[in-house]
Protein backbone atom coordinates (compact mmCIF):
# COMPACT_ATOMS: atom_id res chain seq x y z
CA UNK A 1 0.00 0.00 0.00
CA UNK A 2 2.85 2.44 0.71
CA UNK A 3 4.72 1.81 -2.14
CA UNK A 4 1.65 2.25 -4.40
CA UNK A 5 1.14 5.70 -2.70
CA UNK A 6 4.73 6.29 -3.04
CA UNK A 7 4.35 5.64 -6.81
CA UNK A 8 1.50 7.62 -7.60
CA UNK A 9 2.75 10.66 -5.70
CA UNK A 10 6.05 10.10 -7.72
CA UNK A 11 3.48 10.22 -11.04
CA UNK A 12 1.84 13.21 -9.79
CA UNK A 13 5.03 15.14 -9.70
CA UNK A 14 5.85 14.34 -12.90
CA UNK A 15 2.67 15.18 -14.73
CA UNK A 16 2.88 18.43 -12.99
CA UNK A 17 6.33 19.08 -13.87
CA UNK A 18 5.83 18.16 -17.33
CA UNK A 19 3.05 20.19 -17.56
CA UNK A 20 4.71 23.22 -16.03
CA UNK A 21 7.27 22.97 -18.55
CA UNK A 22 4.86 22.82 -21.16
CA UNK A 23 2.89 25.82 -19.95
CA UNK A 24 -0.13 24.00 -19.20
CA UNK A 25 -2.24 23.95 -15.96
CA UNK A 26 -1.71 20.30 -14.03
CA UNK A 27 -5.09 20.12 -13.24
CA UNK A 28 -6.39 19.51 -16.43
CA UNK A 29 -3.96 16.21 -17.12
CA UNK A 30 -6.52 13.30 -16.21
CA UNK A 31 -4.20 9.98 -14.80
CA UNK A 32 -5.86 6.85 -16.19
CA UNK A 33 -4.39 3.91 -13.84
CA UNK A 34 -4.12 0.76 -16.04
CA UNK A 35 -5.65 -2.21 -13.86
CA UNK A 36 -5.27 -4.82 -16.14
CA UNK A 37 -4.00 -7.99 -14.62
CA UNK A 38 -3.47 -6.18 -11.55
CA UNK A 39 -5.88 -7.91 -8.49
CA UNK A 40 -9.00 -6.89 -6.80
CA UNK A 41 -7.46 -5.63 -3.88
CA UNK A 42 -4.21 -4.16 -5.21
CA UNK A 43 -7.01 -1.95 -6.98
CA UNK A 44 -8.96 -1.27 -3.52
CA UNK A 45 -5.42 0.40 -2.70
CA UNK A 46 -5.33 1.69 -5.52
CA UNK A 47 -8.56 3.54 -4.87
CA UNK A 48 -7.77 4.07 -1.19
CA UNK A 49 -4.68 5.87 -2.37
CA UNK A 50 -6.93 8.27 -4.60
CA UNK A 51 -6.95 6.97 -7.71
CA UNK A 52 -10.24 8.30 -9.83
CA UNK A 53 -9.95 6.71 -13.17
CA UNK A 54 -9.22 2.70 -13.95
CA UNK A 55 -8.51 1.52 -17.61
CA UNK A 56 -9.19 -2.33 -18.24
CA UNK A 57 -8.65 -3.75 -21.72
CA UNK A 58 -10.82 -6.75 -21.12
CA UNK A 59 -14.72 -6.28 -20.59
CA UNK A 60 -14.66 -9.79 -18.56
CA UNK A 61 -12.04 -9.32 -16.15
CA UNK A 62 -13.06 -5.64 -15.61
CA UNK A 63 -16.63 -6.74 -14.84
CA UNK A 64 -15.83 -8.58 -12.06
CA UNK A 65 -13.70 -5.74 -10.76
CA UNK A 66 -16.56 -3.21 -11.31
CA UNK A 67 -18.88 -5.20 -9.40
CA UNK A 68 -16.69 -5.54 -6.18
CA UNK A 69 -15.35 -2.35 -6.29
CA UNK A 70 -18.58 0.01 -7.75
CA UNK A 71 -18.78 2.91 -9.42
CA UNK A 72 -17.32 5.41 -6.63
CA UNK A 73 -14.47 5.47 -9.52
CA UNK A 74 -14.87 6.04 -13.07
CA UNK A 75 -14.04 2.82 -15.47
CA UNK A 76 -12.84 3.25 -18.95
CA UNK A 77 -12.38 0.84 -21.52
CA UNK A 78 -9.02 0.70 -23.24
CA UNK A 79 -8.50 -2.18 -25.07
CA UNK A 80 -9.76 -3.74 -28.78
CA UNK A 81 -13.15 -4.01 -27.99
CA UNK A 82 -14.71 -7.21 -29.87
CA UNK A 83 -18.41 -6.27 -31.58
CA UNK A 84 -19.44 -8.99 -28.96
CA UNK A 85 -18.31 -7.79 -25.99
CA UNK A 86 -19.97 -4.20 -26.58
CA UNK A 87 -23.50 -4.79 -25.41
CA UNK A 88 -21.97 -5.87 -21.60
CA UNK A 89 -18.97 -3.21 -22.23
CA UNK A 90 -21.39 0.15 -22.93
CA UNK A 91 -23.50 -0.99 -19.24
CA UNK A 92 -20.40 -1.24 -17.27
CA UNK A 93 -17.33 1.43 -18.60
CA UNK A 94 -17.96 5.09 -18.24
CA UNK A 95 -16.24 5.84 -21.35
CA UNK A 96 -14.56 3.72 -24.52
CA UNK A 97 -11.45 4.76 -25.62
CA UNK A 98 -10.75 2.66 -28.22
CA UNK A 99 -13.44 2.99 -31.31
CA UNK A 100 -11.29 1.43 -34.02
CA UNK A 101 -13.80 1.00 -37.01
CA UNK A 102 -16.91 2.50 -38.32
CA UNK A 103 -18.17 -0.78 -37.47
CA UNK A 104 -18.04 -0.66 -33.97
CA UNK A 105 -19.23 2.67 -33.76
CA UNK A 106 -22.70 1.63 -34.81
CA UNK A 107 -22.64 -1.51 -32.75
CA UNK A 108 -22.14 0.78 -29.70
CA UNK A 109 -24.82 3.03 -30.81
CA UNK A 110 -27.30 0.17 -31.22
CA UNK A 111 -26.62 -1.11 -27.65
CA UNK A 112 -26.46 2.29 -25.96
CA UNK A 113 -29.34 3.40 -27.59
CA UNK A 114 -31.38 -0.11 -26.34
CA UNK A 115 -29.86 0.96 -22.74
CA UNK A 116 -31.14 4.75 -23.37
CA UNK A 117 -27.42 5.71 -22.75
CA UNK A 118 -24.84 8.12 -24.63
CA UNK A 119 -21.82 6.33 -24.41
CA UNK A 120 -18.78 8.78 -24.78
CA UNK A 121 -16.14 7.27 -26.52
CA UNK A 122 -12.27 8.30 -28.20
CA UNK A 123 -11.65 7.41 -31.76
CA UNK A 124 -8.39 5.47 -31.97
CA UNK A 125 -6.15 6.22 -35.28
CA UNK A 126 -3.15 4.07 -36.14
CA UNK A 127 -0.94 6.55 -36.95
CA UNK A 128 2.47 4.11 -37.86
CA UNK A 129 0.18 1.44 -40.12
CA UNK A 130 1.17 -1.34 -37.33
CA UNK A 131 -0.47 -4.70 -38.25
CA UNK A 132 -0.43 -5.96 -34.77
CA UNK A 133 -2.31 -2.29 -33.82
CA UNK A 134 -6.09 -1.84 -34.39
CA UNK A 135 -7.16 1.94 -34.82
CA UNK A 136 -8.21 3.81 -38.37
CA UNK A 137 -6.40 5.06 -40.62
CA UNK A 138 -6.13 8.83 -40.74
CA UNK A 139 -7.80 8.55 -44.33
CA UNK A 140 -10.41 5.78 -42.79
CA UNK A 141 -11.39 8.18 -39.87
CA UNK A 142 -11.93 11.31 -42.38
CA UNK A 143 -14.19 8.71 -44.46
CA UNK A 144 -15.79 7.79 -41.03
CA UNK A 145 -16.60 10.68 -39.42
CA UNK A 146 -19.20 12.04 -41.21
CA UNK A 147 -21.39 9.29 -40.74
CA UNK A 148 -20.63 9.11 -37.10
CA UNK A 149 -21.49 12.69 -36.48
CA UNK A 150 -25.12 11.88 -36.34
CA UNK A 151 -25.25 8.64 -34.00
CA UNK A 152 -27.46 10.70 -31.18
CA UNK A 153 -26.00 7.92 -28.77
CA UNK A 154 -22.18 7.98 -28.85
CA UNK A 155 -20.78 11.34 -27.66
CA UNK A 156 -17.21 11.78 -29.73
CA UNK A 157 -15.05 13.00 -27.49
CA UNK A 158 -11.56 13.22 -28.80
CA UNK A 159 -9.17 10.88 -30.68
CA UNK A 160 -6.31 8.33 -28.66
CA UNK A 161 -3.28 6.53 -30.07
CA UNK A 162 -0.52 3.88 -29.09
CA UNK A 163 3.08 4.83 -30.73
CA UNK A 164 5.21 2.21 -31.55
CA UNK A 165 6.75 1.01 -28.29
CA UNK A 166 10.50 2.42 -28.17
CA UNK A 167 12.71 2.91 -24.95
CA UNK A 168 13.11 5.99 -25.93
CA UNK A 169 10.50 8.32 -24.97
CA UNK A 170 11.65 10.69 -27.74
CA UNK A 171 11.11 7.85 -30.48
CA UNK A 172 7.12 8.83 -29.69
CA UNK A 173 7.16 12.35 -29.97
CA UNK A 174 6.59 12.66 -33.87
CA UNK A 175 3.35 10.50 -33.66
CA UNK A 176 1.68 12.99 -30.72
CA UNK A 177 2.34 15.87 -32.43
CA UNK A 178 0.70 14.03 -35.64
CA UNK A 179 -2.16 13.24 -33.34
CA UNK A 180 -2.40 16.60 -31.89
CA UNK A 181 -2.46 18.55 -35.08
CA UNK A 182 -5.20 15.91 -36.44
CA UNK A 183 -7.61 16.88 -33.21
CA UNK A 184 -7.13 20.40 -34.30
CA UNK A 185 -8.02 19.91 -38.11
CA UNK A 186 -10.78 17.89 -36.90
CA UNK A 187 -12.50 20.23 -34.44
CA UNK A 188 -12.01 22.70 -37.42
CA UNK A 189 -14.28 20.88 -39.79
CA UNK A 190 -16.87 19.39 -37.03
CA UNK A 191 -17.33 22.61 -34.97
CA UNK A 192 -20.69 20.53 -33.92
CA UNK A 193 -21.41 17.17 -33.30
CA UNK A 194 -18.12 15.60 -32.74
CA UNK A 195 -16.03 16.95 -30.21
CA UNK A 196 -12.46 16.71 -29.63
CA UNK A 197 -11.56 17.91 -26.01
CA UNK A 198 -9.77 14.83 -25.34
CA UNK A 199 -6.04 13.81 -26.58
CA UNK A 200 -5.04 10.52 -24.98
CA UNK A 201 -1.49 9.76 -25.59
CA UNK A 202 1.25 8.75 -23.50
CA UNK A 203 1.65 5.66 -20.97
CA UNK A 204 4.56 5.05 -18.34
CA UNK A 205 8.24 5.00 -20.53
CA UNK A 206 6.57 8.39 -22.69
CA UNK A 207 3.84 10.18 -21.18
CA UNK A 208 5.98 13.25 -19.79
CA UNK A 209 6.42 13.75 -23.32
CA UNK A 210 2.95 13.15 -24.54
CA UNK A 211 1.96 16.17 -22.32
CA UNK A 212 4.36 18.26 -23.87
CA UNK A 213 2.49 17.88 -27.40
CA UNK A 214 -0.93 18.01 -25.69
CA UNK A 215 -2.40 14.71 -24.10
CA UNK A 216 -4.88 15.46 -21.17
CA UNK A 217 -5.41 12.05 -20.55
CA UNK A 218 -2.40 9.43 -19.98
CA UNK A 219 -2.55 5.49 -19.31
CA UNK A 220 -0.07 4.91 -16.97
CA UNK A 221 0.02 1.14 -15.62
CA UNK A 222 3.88 -0.33 -14.87
CA UNK A 223 5.05 2.47 -13.34
CA UNK A 224 2.59 3.05 -10.98
CA UNK A 225 2.02 -1.15 -9.99
CA UNK A 226 5.00 -2.25 -11.19
CA UNK A 227 6.39 -4.58 -14.43
CA UNK A 228 3.39 -6.72 -15.21
CA UNK A 229 3.12 -9.57 -18.31
CA UNK A 230 3.03 -6.46 -20.93
CA UNK A 231 5.57 -4.51 -21.75
CA UNK A 232 3.29 -1.50 -22.90
CA UNK A 233 1.14 0.33 -20.23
Amino acid sequence: MEELRENLKRINERINEAASRAGRKPEDIQLVAVTKTVETERVREGIEAGLKVLGENRVQEAEGKILELGHGVQWHMIGHLQTNKVKKAVALFDMIHSVDSLHLAFEIEKRASALGKQMPILLQVDLAGEETKSGFSKEELFDALPQMAGLAHIKICGVMTIPPFSPDPEASRPYFRELSDLREKIAGIYPEGIRMDILSMGMSQDFEVAIQEGANIVRIGTALFGPRCCKRG
